[in-house]
């Protein structure tokens, strides 16, 4: 498992300083059927800051 997972996404309540991720959990799913491109999937994790 990843020990550091990184995210540019600073608009998530779960962006830390130096471009972590400081959620529990990490969920990701397909937007096709076999992707073959990092845009081809989505961040289901993300949930917008307050």
């Amino acid at each position: 498992m990843a020990k550091d997972v990184l995210c540019e996404v600073n608009s998530c309540k779960f962006w830390a300083s130096g471009n972590k991720c400081s959620a529990s959990s990490i969920y990701v799913v397909s937007r096709s059927n076999q992707p073959r491109q990092s845009e081809e999937t989505d961040c289901k994790t993300f949930e917008p800051k307050i």
